[in-house]
């Protein structure tokens, strides 16, 4: 359950991969996005996973890297003042920690984290990996020999589960300011969270194509729509947010 004890007005940040963008982060369903690139069925299924473990953990080991490498931008920087006046809880699409290294404390993954590996055979070890990269012959998590058919990333793939599913909708129904930025909104069951916000909350949709969403028809009604970059206008409407509070 949540902890209902803080006097703090609550915000959550519903984030997709638009916000990661200006990082240097590939989204995935822009015209050069990544599953315009590569097949999906192949590389985030457990039946891809199965058929070509050596092929999957190559292109997640590419992304994982290129995650170390980026820098969280303006947006994800000022998402993380806003702890300075604000409960914020972000909800995360993404599989980058740029959220937490920009300096947000309270961010769920939906769909796992590119920076760890768990182990097939016990699920429940999760070992953060980092930068490390895994070629035959080098060392696991664990110390073993590598061997990529006993170990996946930490990412929830297409036909799998999707954890704090619960959770992440009680902070979003129990927010009085809801922002959702870089998310198309049209991969479930993450994008119908959005329909938990309650109407008197303040609610804000950017994106640099936000007809995605809208026609994803995953929106509650009173969301204000703006269109543009992330690292752009995320600052201007928290900077309107901070300053109501000084």
């Amino acid at each position: 359950m949540l902890n209902t004890t803080t006097k703090l007005e609550k915000i959550v940040v519903f984030s997709g991969a638009g916000i990661s963008a200006a990082s240097g982060l590939p989204t995935f369903r822009d015209n050069d996005g990544l599953w315009q690139k590569y097949d999906v069925y192949q590389l985030a299924t457990p039946e891809g996973f199965a058929a070509n473990p050596s092929l999957v953990h190559q292109f997640y080991q590419s992304r994982r890297l290129a995650a170390a490498k980026a820098q969280p931008n303006a947006a994800h920087l000022a998402i993380a003042a806003l702890e300075q006046h604000y409960k914020v809880v972000v909800i995360t699409q993404n599989v980058d920690n740029l959220h937490e290294r920009a300096g947000s404390t309270d961010v769920i993954h939906l769909h796992g984290k590119l920076n760890e590996m768990r182990m097939l055979a016990k699920p429940d070890a999760i070992f953060d990996v980092g930068d490390t990269e895994f070629s035959q012959g080098s060392h696991a998590p664990d110390g073993s020999i590598w061997q990529p058919e006993k170990w996946r990333p930490n990412i929830v793939w297409f036909g799998e589960a999707v954890p704090n599913l619960m959770l992440a909708s009680e902070h979003i129904s129990a927010a009085s300011k809801v922002l959702v930025v870089g998310s198309s909104l049209q991969v479930e069951p993450a994008a119908s969270l959005l329909l938990s916000a309650k109407a008197s909350a303040e609610k804000h949709l950017i994106d640099k194509q936000p007809g995605q969403a809208a026609k994803a028809n995953k929106l509650s009604q009173g969301f204000n729509v703006q269109q543009g970059d992330a690292a752009m206008l995320v600052p201007k409407l928290v900077g309107q947010w901070l300053e109501a509070k000084s």
